[in-house]
């Protein structure tokens, strides 16, 4: 019965001690908890008004409300009267050597950030980076995957794409197609134009301004090289090299103008 009387003041002492404390603690959670997700859910309509990438909202999201979450949980163990330097320590240390661990993935993230905020390119652009040519099929927050004209998909690290040369040939909405004809030295230059301009107009891919142009460019050792310059949409850019290429030949076939090409010449020893 003693014991029993003991312990009960022992409790009630330990009530009034640690009591208010702990009254105090799961105030501070309640309203932190409070805080941190009107913060984030202020944070995300700010994203979403200024068009953020989905999947980079998503993770400064979760990163944030971690930070949060943790500091939250710090500062209760604290009023609990727990001493937060050690959990601060080991969390820091943690923290140090992941970031040594993961050196070259923390930037490639950092990359995937930099990519998605200032959108140098598109999902569905043409572009050409890190010696790679292909169309944008997914921004990750690692990685660029594209695919290139001959359908090979490339991975490559984000980190490389924000810190090197990127070509966009989509931005701009259009691209010029290049292309150059070789016509005999003897040919009409004035008629060969016409001819490859009529090729060039006739291509309802090919955009009527900036208007195509034919253009002597080269002198060369055995034609006169014109340069076949239309402009298409960078989605048609295949499709109008390919059909610049072949219609080009058939006309001045037709039109009677010779393309040169090397002539093999065998010299026999009569014996």
């Amino acid at each position: 019965m003693e014991k029993a009387e003991e312990w009960f003041k022992y409790a009630i002492e330990l009530a009034k001690e640690f009591g208010p404390k702990l009254i105090t603690a799961i105030i501070i959670y309640i309203v932190g908890a409070w805080i941190i997700k009107k913060v984030i859910g202020t944070s995300r309509k700010m994203m979403s008004r200024s068009k953020y990438d989905e999947s980079l909202q998503r993770f400064l999201l979760n990163l944030v409300s971690w930070i949060l979450k943790v500091f939250l949980i710090l500062l209760v163990i604290s009023q609990l009267g727990v001493d937060v330097t050690t959990f601060a320590a080991v969390i820091a240390a943690a923290g140090l050597a992941i970031g040594l661990a993961l050196q070259g993935s923390l930037g490639n993230f950092a990359g995937g950030v930099l990519i998605m905020i200032f959108k140098p390119y598109r999902i569905g652009d043409l572009i050409e980076a890190q010696g790679v040519l292909g169309t944008v099929k997914e921004i990750e927050i690692f990685t660029t995957k594209l695919v290139t004209p001959q359908n090979k998909l490339a991975i490559v690290p984000n980190g490389a794409m924000a810190n090197g040369n990127i070509i966009n040939y989509t931005a701009e909405g259009k691209i010029r197609v290049d292309t150059t004809v070789g016509i005999g030295y003897g040919e009409d230059i004035k008629k060969a134009k016409d001819v490859l301009l009529e090729v060039l107009t006739s291509n309802p891919l090919v955009l009527e301004e900036p208007a195509p142009s034919v253009n002597v460019s080269e002198l060369g050792d055995s034609s006169v090289n014109l340069a076949v310059r239309p402009y298409c949409k960078p989605e048609d850019y295949w499709s109008v090299f390919f059909a610049a290429v072949e219609g080009s030949k058939l006309a001045l076939d037709k039109a009677g103008i010779e393309i040169p090409y090397p002539h093999q010449v065998n010299i026999r020893k009569e014996e």
